[in-house]
């Protein structure tokens, strides 16, 4: 990986920490986004990374960040679109409009204005990897969060179906889905968690993944990461064909 170039997005805590880390450490160039920006910044600081302050949610915004990577570096190799947030509200029972646009914006349309502001600049690279951030509420039902789900699942749809589409451009894309995991998404249910004898995987584990995502050859794919489990891409089954 060394003198690539890397966007990551929710750079600043969990996964997207821990990534930037990970990839300065390997000699990657990379462009670390978030709204937090004291976080942000220290950890720009700390690692040798570039911050830009940076609202997924915003297509314009998406724009101006791997415009920085290309002005500042020459161009952009790697993205690691991670940045999300929970919901937790149930419909029907004082459903918050305002929290669902938000937690949609992030979670899906982040994915969704990443991409499109990646491809040029990969395209002009002659190819790339980007790698997605899902959950494994994109490969399951989640009584409990049915919004995360909803955007989750949306993530492990668009992942799929650009893996083709986008072949032929040299650029792969893939999807993280990992389990419950070290970052602060979990901090309202922790506790419970651990009650009910639930195992929480180390932000570690899932990063590794995400390293062997860029480092492999597939894609299209949605890597599961599940506490004693080894990592792989999950096996959906093919839908019914049409009977004549």
């Amino acid at each position: 990986m060394n003198e690539q170039v890397a966007l990551v997005t929710g750079a600043a805590s969990g996964f997207g920490r821990a990534l930037t880390e990970t990839l300065t450490g390997r000699g990657v160039r990379v462009v670390a986004c978030d709204v937090d920006e004291a976080a942000g910044t220290e950890l720009a600081e700390a690692c040798g990374a570039l911050f830009v302050s940076c609202d997924v949610s915003e297509p314009e915004q998406n724009e101006a960040a791997v415009a920085v990577a290309v002005e500042e570096y020459g161009g952009l190799d790697l993205a690691f679109l991670n940045a999300g947030v929970a919901f937790g509200t149930q419909l029907g029972e004082g459903f918050d409009v305002d929290a669902y646009r938000r937690a949609m914006g992030v979670n899906i349309d982040g994915v969704v204005f990443g991409v499109d502001a990646v491809l040029p600049a990969m395209k002009a690279r002659g190819g790339g990897s980007i790698v997605a951030t899902a959950s494994l509420a994109g490969l399951t039902p989640v009584p409990m969060d049915p919004i995360y789900a909803a955007n989750k699942h949306a993530v492990v749809g668009l992942v799929r179906s650009l893996g083709p589409t986008l072949a032929g451009d040299g650029i792969r894309i893939n999807a993280v889905c990992p389990g419950f995991a070290e970052t602060a998404i979990i901090g309202p249910i922790r506790e419970l968690l651990l009650s009910e004898g639930l195992p929480i995987i180390p932000v570690r584990e899932v990063i590794d993944v995400v390293v062997d995502i860029f480092d492999g050859e597939m894609s299209g794919e949605c890597w599961f990461v599940q506490a004693g489990r080894e990592s792989q891409a999950f096996g959906f089954r093919g839908i019914p064909g049409p009977r004549g």
